[in-house]
């Protein structure tokens, strides 16, 4: 039992180290608004990640001030497939879209 145990503790050990290291994306582009009322920005990075988001405050000074907030991402998967998400964010909560996710 002591020796499966070692053999799976170093099979282990093995595969980490057999696997290629990951390198540290660098920041191509980076743009920032940011308003009283609102903000805006966008992110692209070298291993292919894209944000951009925008949010706008909504029905200001009132009981029912709300921020709105629209954006989407990108990113390449495990599989090398390009994977895309749009969103919105409100008063009803996180509503994403992309076509690999489920439809309700």
């Amino acid at each position: 039992m002591k020796y499966s145990v070692a053999i799976l503790f170093v099979a282990m050990f093995a595969c980490a180290l057999a696997a290629p290291p990951q390198q540290e994306a660098q920041v191509l582009r980076y743009d920032s608004d940011v308003q009283p009322e609102g903000y805006k920005f966008a992110v692209e990075t070298s291993d292919g990640k894209t944000h951009q988001e925008e949010g706008q405050l909504k029905d200001i000074g009132t009981d029912h001030e709300a921020i709105v907030v629209r954006g989407s991402f990108s990113y390449v998967g495990d599989d090398g497939q390009q994977y895309t998400v749009t969103y919105l964010a409100d008063e009803n909560g996180f509503q994403p879209e992309g076509d690999h996710l489920p439809r309700l």
